[in-house]
């Protein structure tokens, strides 16, 4: 997989726009046709997914955390995002600060096209430590 971190992000984390800890952040699906990833500044419906049981603009996050791991810092989320009796197909996943007007935070790239027929579309999140969702090394 390749995620992608948003550009605006990057110095938005320096100015201390998101707070992992206290903002709402969501997911949201899209689909293959998205593209200029690194562009995106805010969550916007262009190429978001659509299908039976899914509703734009995802799901909100839960258990945001941020910590330390040796050197490395990170942030992450405790529960997995799932998205149940849903009919889609997604190829990224845009994680967002519905707090801060939906600033866009990354996009997770599944490495191609996912489909849950009928049944439950899951993101599973690495455990929070030095291998997290989102992790600052140097």
């Amino acid at each position: 997989m390749a995620n992608t971190v948003c550009t605006s992000f990057k110095s938005e984390l320096l100015t201390g726009t998101h707070n992992f800890s206290s903002n709402t952040f969501k997911l949201a699906l899209y689909t293959s046709s998205a593209s200029a990833l690194a562009d995106y500044t805010v969550y916007n419906t262009n190429n978001e997914a659509s299908g039976s049981g899914y509703t734009a603009g995802g799901t909100t996050l839960s258990g945001g955390t941020v910590g330390t791991s040796g050197t490395t810092a990170y942030a992450d989320f405790t529960a997995d995002a799932t998205f149940s009796s849903v009919t889609i197909t997604a190829r990224y996943a845009l994680v967002y600060n519905s707090s801060q007007s939906n600033k866009a935070c990354f996009f997770l790239d599944f490495g191609g096209d996912k489909t849950a027929t009928n049944g439950t579309f899951t993101i599973t999140f690495p455990a929070p430590g030095a291998s997290a969702l989102l992790t600052i090394t140097g």
